[in-house]
């Protein structure tokens, strides 16, 4: 592990706004921000760039940023201190383990901002909108609270409609272009973050969703039909080809990045000549 990353780890530790895997925070929230204002997630907040952006534009709500990944985590956390941003917090843990830290209605609407969109078939059950993790929202929102994806990915975008038709979810708001229209654009979808901005599905859109949950359980039976969906009408994305190890450089050719598209010339070996080997770094 870097010393950088060493040092936030450590940082972390001591930040009031930074809880990492809490015990019994499951009805404390309000006792935790000292006041009863509505709570608002970014789930797999990287940086917090939403969480920090959001908490600057409503001061009377409250909002938690969740992850893994403590040295991303470090970056939102250390600026609502810098900033005196008291609304705003970080709560270190896994996703699939969400459920646990909140009561039922405590919960006043989730953010889903640049997930990782799982491209390959054998991983779309850890997409953050697949039912799985729909049932888990549904434990700790209150009735009629609402669920938020901003997306680059298109693939990501159209599975989670899939599920709102067939699960059927509320939908809110959809847009497959959000700056198509910058007059219009409203200002929760004007925050940037480092994810937008490396345009990995290089997609040239972005996407947004909102829709709500009913409070009845989603019916298992449609899994499997969600899995054929998937499985025979949503695209494969090409398979990406590693470079043998501790091999030297090899001939150079026409290459294509992750999403198909030309990336111009490709040595073997090492990747776009140039510039580092492709990578497609997840939130």
């Amino acid at each position: 592990m870097g010393q950088k990353k060493l040092i936030r780890f450590e940082a972390i530790k001591n930040f009031p706004n930074v809880l990492q895997y809490p015990e019994g925070m499951a009805g404390q929230w309000a006792k935790f921000y000292k006041n009863d204002q509505p709570l608002t997630l970014e789930l797999a907040c990287g940086k917090g760039e939403y969480t920090v952006g959001l908490a600057r534009m409503y001061p009377h709500r409250n909002f938690l940023g969740v992850d893994m990944k403590g040295n991303r985590i470090y970056i939102g956390a250390k600026k609502s201190l810098q900033e005196n941003i008291a609304n705003a917090a970080f709560l270190r843990t896994h996703i699939d383990k969400i459920a646990t830290y909140f009561d039922k209605g405590e919960v006043a609407e989730i953010w889903l901002t640049f997930p990782d969109p799982q491209l390959r078939k054998s991983r779309f059950t850890r997409r953050l909108t697949h039912p799985k993790f729909i049932r888990l929202y549904q434990q700790i929102l209150k009735p009629g609270g609402c669920i938020h994806l901003k997306t680059d990915s298109p693939i990501l975008y159209q599975f989670t409609k899939w599920v709102i038709d067939m699960y059927h979810l509320t939908l809110l708001e959809d847009s497959d272009n959000v700056h198509a229209e910058p007059d219009s654009v409203k200002d929760e979808l004007k925050i940037n973050t480092h994810y937008e901005n490396l345009d990995i599905a290089q997609s040239g859109r972005i996407h947004y969703l909102s829709f709500a949950v009913p409070e009845g359980p989603l019916p298992a039976d449609l899994d499997g039909v969600l899995h054929e969906r998937v499985k025979n009408e949503e695209p494969t994305p090409p398979e990406r080809v590693r470079p043998p190890r501790n091999q030297g450089a090899g001939p150079v050719g026409e290459g294509t990045g992750p999403f198909g598209q030309s990336i111009g010339p490709v040595d073997q070996a090492t990747g776009p000549v140039g510039e580092a080997a492709p990578n497609t770094p997840n939130k």
